[in-house]
């Protein structure tokens, strides 16, 4: 599951981190670029209830086999892409077939680990994701200069070949084949009349969006208004990423370590989440400074905390709901995330177009404030 969220995120971060290069040859402009990721978001929202339904019910083994065979055609799709449409028909596919990605991670934690390891088994199975979009700059610029741009898509299709034989073998394993939970206990499913399923899609999705914010326009703030050549930008695009990695393996100890799994009072969750949202402001401020060695400093630290908001609002809907819908209440977490991220990154793209980058910075560090405040006053609420 490491391996498949890291492949995941060296498909998705490739057009992120070739976009000066793309958006120069295709004549694309950053609002173009902000609605072609725009696509990947939306079908993203879309796959991950779907993919997570599917996997509760039908098994890891056949569908996240599916899920990769689906996604892997789609990345290889980008090489032949021209113009506006089609690379938003790509991107598109990508996205409902990696919509598998953090639902299969979360089931499979479900079935193979006790209570006491979870948060750091979903932070595991979640950091390939951080990792991957580590990687991708390392692994993808000197292909891309050896091969273009399009050769790179074509690298990123023969990763996700692998992953496949080798998937092939693990799935054979007994409790990835069974579809029971360890430790189920009698907590309550989840339901769109709970309010508390709302807070935590409000705590993912909202907490979590500067990690998409640095993920796809850091390429073009290094490019656009620090004058980076493509090379530079590839050989320091994995920073702020290390931070994501680091995130998700300090939070997840952190829960685990405090006691945030099934049966933990709501009040032990409220430390941290506002912990989160004080920490989560400096991103404000990283479109000030001129140099950048702190820029980076900057944007690794805001991809750490933001990490954070993803591993303990998981660990919250674990803690509330029913861990046989494992991979539907990750499908929705992601998924609100991504219906976010569709949202929001059309009005980065604008805003990077006029230059206004202090307003970009602030609106994205401004996102965890509400979602912290709406997990506040839904988390408290009952049918």
């Amino acid at each position: 599951m490491t391996l498949v969220s890291l492949i995941s995120y060296v498909d998705r971060n490739t057009l992120a981190l070739l976009a000066p290069s793309i958006l120069k040859e295709t004549r694309l402009n950053a609002e173009q670029y902000g609605w072609i990721i725009s696509a990947f978001s939306v079908a993203y929202m879309i796959g991950n209830p779907v993919w997570g339904l599917w996997l509760d019910r039908m098994g890891i083994a056949r569908g996240m086999a599916a899920a990769v065979i689906c996604w892997t055609l789609a990345s290889v799709s980008h090489s032949f892409a021209g113009g506006f449409w089609s690379f938003a028909a790509a991107r598109a596919s990508l996205g409902f077939g990696e919509g598998a990605t953090f639902p299969g991670g979360l089931r499979t934690v479900m079935q193979t680990l006790p209570a006491s390891w979870r948060s750091r088994g979903i932070a595991l199975a979640y950091s390939g994701g951080s990792l991957g979009a580590v990687m991708t700059p390392i692994i993808i610029t000197p292909v891309a200069e050896a091969w273009g741009w399009r050769g790179a898509f074509w690298f990123t299709g023969l990763v996700g070949a692998a992953w496949l034989a080798c998937w092939f073998f693990v799935s054979r394993r007994a409790d990835i084949r069974s579809r029971q939970v360890r430790g189920e206990g009698t907590l309550s499913h989840p339901s769109f009349t709970d309010p508390r399923l709302w807070s935590f899609m409000a705590a993912y999705a909202l907490g979590g969006l500067p990690l998409a914010f640095v993920l796809y326009n850091a390429s073009l703030y290094l490019g656009q208004q620090m004058g980076l050549p493509q090379r530079t930008i590839g050989a320091l695009l994995w920073i702020p990423p290390l931070g994501w990695e680091v995130g998700y393996f300090f939070w997840g100890w952190q829960a685990d370590r405090n006691g945030l799994r099934s049966g933990a009072p709501l009040k032990a969750f409220h430390g941290f989440f506002l912990a989160l949202t004080l920490l989560s402001l400096p991103l404000a401020l990283a479109a000030s400074t001129k140099l950048v060695a702190v820029l980076m400093a900057m944007l690794f630290f805001a991809m750490f905390v933001a990490a954070g908001f993803v591993i303990l609002s998981v660990a919250y809907a674990t803690n509330t709901y029913s861990s046989e819908h494992a991979g539907f209440l990750a499908g929705l977490g992601a998924g609100s995330w991504s219906a976010v991220v569709a949202l929001a990154m059309p009005v980065f793209g604008r805003l990077f177009d006029g230059r206004n980058y202090d307003a970009a910075f602030s609106l994205a560090a401004a996102f965890p404030v509400l979602g912290w405040a709406a997990w506040c006053a839904l988390s408290r609420v009952r049918k």
